[in-house]
Formats: C-alpha cells, sequence, structure tokens
C-alpha cells in the first residue's frame, strides 16, 4: 500500500503549501504508471497553477519526470553538445539554418523538436516538407548521426521523459497550459534528459508568442536558467520579440525556402540577426571560438545542412512543395505599414492548412503566407501585401478575413520596426529583436 493518496497532494497544494520531495517522486512516478488518474493530476495541475511552486518544488518536479524514462548519453560525441529550444512564434524557422550553422562552427547540436498545434508552426512539419525526409530516429542513429554529421533535428524518443509526454496532453485540454512550473519543467525535463551539455533558450514575448507579457516571459526564462544550472547543463535565455512575424514567410516549406536564402548568405535581416545572436550564444556556452558569420558566408553552414538532410533520408536538392491555389490581399489605400500583427498572420496560415488543430490532423505542406512589406514600408492602393497559399481554395476567405485584420496601414512610419534594421550583411547587430538576455 502506498504511503501517499493523490487526493492528499491535490489538498496539500490546493492550500498552498510545498510539496514534498517525496510527495513529488510519488505522484510523478504513480501518474505516469496509471495509478493517479487523468482527472487527479488535472486536479493537481490546476492547483499548480493557482499557487504556483516554490524553486525547490520545480527543480524536484522537473527531476521526477526526467527520472520517467531515459537520460540519453552523448559520451561517445567527440564535440561539445549544445542545443537551443523555442518557445514558438509565427514564422520563427530559425532552428532550421542554426543548427547546421552551429554545427558548421565546431559543435554538435543534438536539436530535439516538436510538432505545430495551433498558429506556431513545428519544425518536424517543416522539414517534412524536404522530400524522404525522416522526423524518427533511434537513439543509436541519433548518436552516429551527432558523431558524424555534427546536427541532428529529429522527434523525441518514446522513452525521453514520458511523465511529459502525458502531463503535456492532459494539460492542453485541461485549462493548465500557462502553469510557469509546468511550463519549464516540461520543457527542461526534455531537454536534459537528451544529454546536451550546454542548452540556449529563445523566449518569445508578444502578440505571436505563447507569453504575451516581458515580465511573464522573464519569470519563465529565469525559471528554465535555474533548473538547467541545477542539472549541470550550462544555460543562457535570450528575450525576443514577437509581436511582428519573423522574416516574410509563414508556413512549413516556404519556411525552409527562406531559410535556404539564409544559409546561402541571404535572406531576410530578422532571420539572419536573430540566427546569429543565438548561434553566438551557443557557441559560446559549448567553449567555441568561432564566428558564425563566416561560416555562413564559407558555404560551410549549407554544406552542414545538406549533411544533415541526406543523413535522414531526405533530398536537399529536391524541389519543395507548392500550393495549388494562390490569392493577394492588396492595400486598399497609400500609406505606410504600420504594423503586422503575428497572431493575426499566424493564424492565417493555420486557417489555410500549414497548422493544425488537433494533433493527428495532416498539414498543407506547401500551404502558408508569404508576406511582400514589412513595417515601414510605404505602399500604394493596389500594392500586394502579402499572399495566401493553400491546396483547398474553402480555406481563403477565414484566413484573409484574419490576414487582412493583421496588416495595419496608416499614414506614418513606425516609431521602431523591422525595415529599420541593416540588410543581411552578416554584421553583428543589436536590433529591437533582442529584449533582454538571462544567464
Amino acid at each position: 500500500m502506498s504511503e501517499f493518496a493523490a487526493v492528499d497532494v491535490i489538498r496539500a497544494k490546493r492550500d498552498g503549501h510545498a510539496l514534498s520531495d517525496a510527495q513529488i517522486d510519488w505522484v510523478v512516478d504513480a501518474y505516469t504508471k496509471g495509478v493517479v488518474a487523468d482527472e487527479q493530476m488535472s486536479a493537481l495541475a490546476m492547483a499548480i497553477l493557482l499557487r504556483g511552486m516554490t524553486p525547490g518544488e520545480i527543480a524536484r518536479w522537473t527531476a521526477a519526470m526526467i527520472a520517467s524514462g531515459e537520460r540519453l548519453d552523448l559520451s561517445a560525441v567527440s564535440r561539445p553538445t549544445v542545443d537551443k529550444h523555442s518557445t514558438g512564434g509565427v514564422g520563427d524557422k530559425i532552428t532550421l539554418p542554426l543548427t547546421p550553422l552551429v554545427a558548421a562552427c565546431g559543435a554538435a547540436v543534438p536539436q530535439l523538436s516538436g510538432r505545430g498545434l495551433g498558429h506556431t508552426g513545428g519544425t518536424l512539419d517543416k522539414l517534412e516538407s524536404v522530400p524522404g525526409w525522416r522526423a524518427t530516429l533511434s537513439n543509436d542513429e541519433f548518436v552516429s548521426q551527432l558523431r558524424d554529421v555534427g546536427a541532428v533535428i529529429c522527434a523525441a524518443g518514446e522513452g525521453l521523459a514520458p511523465a511529459d509526454r502525458k502531463l503535456y496532453a492532459l494539460r492542453d485540454v485541461t485549462g493548465t497550459v500557462e502553469a510557469i512550473p509546468l511550463i519549464a519543467s516540461s520543457i527542461m525535463s526534455k531537454k536534459i534528459a537528451e544529454g546536451t551539455g550546454a542548452l540556449v533558450l529563445d523566449v518569445k514575448v508578444g502578440t505571436g508568442a505563447f507569453m504575451k507579457d516581458e515580465d511573464t516571459a522573464r519569470e519563465l526564462a529565469r525559471t528554465m536558467v535555474e533548473l538547467g544550472k541545477a542539472h549541470g547543463v550550462r544555460t543562457v535565455a535570450l528575450l525576443t520579440d514577437m509581436n511582428t512575424p519573423l522574416g516574410l514567410t509563414v508556413g512549413n516549406a516556404v519556411e525552409v525556402e527562406e531559410s535556404l536564402e539564409v544559409l546561402a548568405g541571404g535572406g531576410p535581416a530578422d532571420v539572419v540577426e536573430l540566427t546569429l545572436a543565438l548561434a553566438r550564444e551557443m557557441l559560446e556556452a559549448a567553449g567555441i571560438d568561432a564566428d558564425p558569420a563566416k561560416a555562413l558566408a564559407s558555404g560551410a553552414a549549407m554544406d552542414s545542412w545538406k549533411a544533415m538532410i541526406r543523413a535522414q533520408g531526405g533530398d536537399p536538392g529536391a524541389a519543395l512543395p507548392t500550393a495549388r491555389e494562390t490569392e493577394v490581399l492588396r492595400a486598399e489605400r497609400d500609406g505606410v505599414v504600420a504594423s503586422i500583427d503575428a497572431l493575426g498572420v499566424g493564424l492565417a496560415a493555420w486557417r489555410l492548412g500549414a497548422g493544425r488543430a488537433r494533433k493527428e490532423d495532416p498539414v498543407g505542406f506547401g500551404a502558408g503566407v508569404v508576406l511582400k512589406v514589412r513595417p515601414g514600408d510605404a505602399v500604394r492602393a493596389g500594392d500586394v501585401l502579402l499572399e495566401l497559399r493553400t491546396d483547398d481554395p474553402e480555406r481563403i476567405p477565414a484566413a484573409r478575413a484574419d490576414a487582412a485584420g493583421a496588416v495595419h496601414v496608416g499614414p506614418d512610419a513606425p516609431a521602431h520596426g523591422p525595415s529599420d534594421r541593416p540588410t543581411a550583411t552578416h554584421e553583428r547587430t543589436e536590433g529591437p529583436l533582442l529584449i533582454d538576455r538571462i544567464a
């Protein structure tokens, strides 16, 4: 007979008490094994959302999540290991150019990624638009590719933090996704279990992000940085802006195309800016003295990309999927693009089929939104503001409504915007994307 009862643990947190290490270890293990029922864990998750957790509780909860499964051993990889995690945004394709770029500079990047749900896209969905590429690797394949290529982007294995997989699905349907202790432990349990030596976190802030305000994002970032350090993983977090979509594309194949532009030495300035900022942080955390801008300019990052894609069965030279239907949204008057709301554009891409409403839904690889303007750009009536792409024309009206509401054309230029940033020269910039750094 257990020394604990789920209802007692629930009551303790409901009444504002800190859970003991033993209570946390037991409830996470018991839930993973099915001893604690979904309705009981739902009640506990709600109590955590409302009452919070101490740093000690969060650290123990994270450790219990890690202990629910296996921890990968990357000791066979001779290069320093460093990973990146983004809390998700609109047009956030940064993982695609960043992973091979950092590998080209001498690190090994074990990038475990996910699929999209709602208006934020999933890295695996984007990469699956590359013909032949596969997201699922065995642990042996994962380690072998890290050793030989230095770059891996794939799905997390079933044995990695199974408690998180189960709890994540539950939080999604019980209104407890926003609990910072549960967000932090969810992200960090997987990243620590994958065995990386260093980690850089990209915590998005703004309308298109999960965290809408800076204070909440900063709290999440600090919590995750402390969790990483407590588990021996060198961890730093950047707070970055997500009020405007990143780059000019939102979708799957269209974001791969834009990533290839960055790897070829071009691409939108904001995507290049953030890619290089994160690359520099990752290389510093890994103890590598290298200039990622030179790896872009020399073509080394593109070579690394091609090797990574081939290693996972993909054809880096194959044509990417394109949508059958395209419709444009035009400016109704002369003026200046005052703002482009990330959430509205993300919802439009989702409605076009680039994302999914349920985890089992398919995605349209060619679907998405292509922006033709950025904040600060002058436009004339009739100019194209953006393109809507989809295979299903019935999706266009709803997407058009979201997109039209997202692009604001006014008489004056915005005080600050992406158009204020320099073009993609690969020189170090301190643009408005970066809000704060937490280490």
